[in-house]
């Protein structure tokens, strides 16, 4: 299992990273993001604690820890300076906060997490098939989440992932311990959204490919 979507309570997260990361690797994960919620307020607070925290795991830890962050409610035209200073200061993974149906997010926020080269968009909501196939082009994953509110729109997202030809990943956007799911759980969520029975596989398969891009071999 691989999850690159958290939060600890770094931001509004409960779990120290440390614990975060110790529950995970009790479940049999091979890799876990941290990808704590920034804007311009916080971003240079959080991702230098999680990128020591996170060297500090990769040297005495079985799973994989890759220091992230989650642009969040950021207006969009600011989003892409926000990605370029996350990676700056050391965040490895970039996750936008996406358009997501139970939350006020700001139009347009899609466009310009992808425009941006984010590495994923996360719950994006009712995302317009033109902004799938930007996603395909730039090379952005787009999120089938776990999360309650969230996930009401797997579904739309497989389908136009699909036509697309999108690359897809399964996230937990865990808050909380009961939050990380288990591959059966995993499982389920996946027949959720409508996809055949073999893109559990290739969900792993996605993560991978996104963590090798990024400089994490498994």
């Amino acid at each position: 299992m691989i999850d690159l979507h958290t939060h600890s309570l770094f931001s509004d997260g409960v779990l120290i990273p440390s614990e975060l990361v110790r529950r995970l690797e009790t479940m049999g994960y091979l890799a876990v993001a941290i990808t704590d919620h920034v804007d311009s307020s916080n971003l240079d607070h959080v991702v230098p604690r999680i990128v020591r925290v996170a060297e500090e795991l990769n040297h005495a830890q079985s799973v994989k820890v890759i220091p992230g962050v989650e642009v969040t409610h950021v207006p969009p035209v600011f989003i892409p300076s926000m990605v370029q200073k996350a990676r700056e200061m050391g965040a490895r993974l970039v996750v936008i906060h996406g358009e997501t149906i139970v939350e006020p997010v700001a139009a347009g926020t899609n466009r310009a997490g992808i425009e941006a080269g984010a590495d994923i968009l996360a719950h994006p909501g009712l995302i317009r098939p033109e902004e799938v196939d930007l996603a395909v082009r730039k090379g952005v994953f787009l999120e089938i989440t776990a999360r309650k509110g969230h996930c009401l729109t797997n579904g739309h997202v497989a389908k136009l992932a699909a036509e697309a030809g999108a690359r897809l990943v399964l996230n937990s956007d865990g808050h909380a311990p009961g939050d990380f799911m288990t591959e059966d759980f995993a499982r389920k969520v996946t027949q959720g959204s409508g996809l055949p029975s073999g893109s559990f596989q290739q969900f792993l398969s996605n993560s991978r490919l996104l963590l090798g891009g990024i400089g994490f071999s498994l």
